[in-house]
């Protein structure tokens, strides 16, 4: 089977891709890597894709988009680098591949995952859910359970489809809705891409949920999942070999909410010291902390989110201003000093 990875990310977290491809590359030297980057490179940083361990880089510019620069402006960071998921994914259904996953930058191996080349051998789609096992107190309830409720049932830093048949029919719908309506507006019922997945095993056919502990596992999991290191170096999860941790919020967040979570489990804290020197090793100091392209006018003044938000609602906004980053004369950066303070 001939497999496609991909993830999404901007410049700022270039090192933590860097460790998620490289841990791909340790265990599936024959898959297809590939950066998807909605981004610029910082004045003073040589990118070079050659050198990186992904095998090609698609820039979300070229993925066609109509209107690119409105479409992108409508979108902060989070936003955008997630709705640019639906549109690759849909263009790579036709790319060759068999099967394409996505997993998220901040994401690492750290054993094979050849057991989804089985399952998608007999299913077109693979979802993990944040949660596997319900939790009894209430802390973890409302840090874990009531959170999913709002930001969806599935982990979408991880997906995996099939081609063709249903994984293409997801592909195509993932791509329409991504593109019209990946924001972040819980109060809507939106959370970026994933809240869309709830709807996954209604709409289709061949969808397999991965309850496999060793998938996905995460500080919203940990209440439920008891780490353990055999006497071979093997690392087990509930007893089940682990095959990716997704190190979100890497951080005082981060370190926070897995204190509470692992205890006493101390394995836990091994592999985020390990992640953490990964992370310091791949970390290029010529890229300014936070960078974004696309998070500032082009004279240099920061986008405020209500900016983004005013000009995605208004249509009018749309259409005179095609190209919103634009500064000086008839920009819609003028537009806002005078007409929409």
């Amino acid at each position: 089977m001939k497999i496609l990875v991909y993830s999404s990310f901007t410049f700022s977290y270039l090192n933590r891709a860097r460790v998620l491809f490289q841990t791909l590359r340790r265990f599936h030297p024959d898959w297809e890597l590939v950066a998807l980057i909605t981004d610029e490179p910082p004045e003073g940083f040589a990118f070079d894709p050659a050198s990186e361990p992904f095998d090609r880089v698609v820039w979300a510019r070229d993925l066609g988009i109509p209107n690119f620069e409105g479409w992108l402006f409508r979108h902060d960071i989070v936003e955008v680098c997630t709705a640019v998921k639906g549109p690759f994914i849909h263009q790579a259904c036709s790319s060759g591949a068999d099967a394409v996953i996505y997993l998220d930058p901040d994401t690492a191996l750290l054993a094979s995952l050849e057991p989804l080349e089985r399952w998608l051998e007999e299913h077109d789609i693979l979802l993990t859910p944040h949660l596997t096992d319900p939790n009894d107190d209430d802390m973890a309830i409302q840090d874990n359970d009531i959170s999913t409720l709002r930001t969806g049932i599935y982990n979408l830093g991880f997906v995996a489809i099939r081609t063709t048949g249903e994984g293409a029919r997801f592909a195509r719908w993932w791509n329409d809705r991504l593109l019209s309506y990946c924001y972040d507006d819980i109060p809507k019922g939106l959370f970026v891409d994933q809240r869309w997945c709830d709807h996954v095993p209604a709409l289709f056919d061949r969808v397999k949920i991965v309850r496999d502990p060793g998938y996905n596992v995460a500080s919203w999991n940990l209440s439920t999942r008891k780490i353990s290191v055999e006497k071979d170096g093997c690392i087990l999860v509930n007893g089940f070999p682990l095959r990716f941790w997704h190190f979100t919020k890497l951080g005082a967040v981060g370190d926070a909410m897995t204190k509470r979570y692992a205890g006493k489990n101390f394995p836990v804290y091994e592999i985020w010291a390990w992640y953490k020197r990964q992370i310091a090793d791949a970390t290029d100091p010529s890229i300014p902390e936070r960078w974004w392209a696309y998070g500032a006018y082009a004279d240099g003044r920061p986008i405020a989110k209500s900016e983004r938000v005013l000009y995605r609602e208004r249509t009018d906004l749309q259409a005179a201003f095609p190209n919103p980053f634009a500064s000086g004369r008839g920009s819609f950066q003028q537009w806002l000093e005078h007409e929409g303070a």
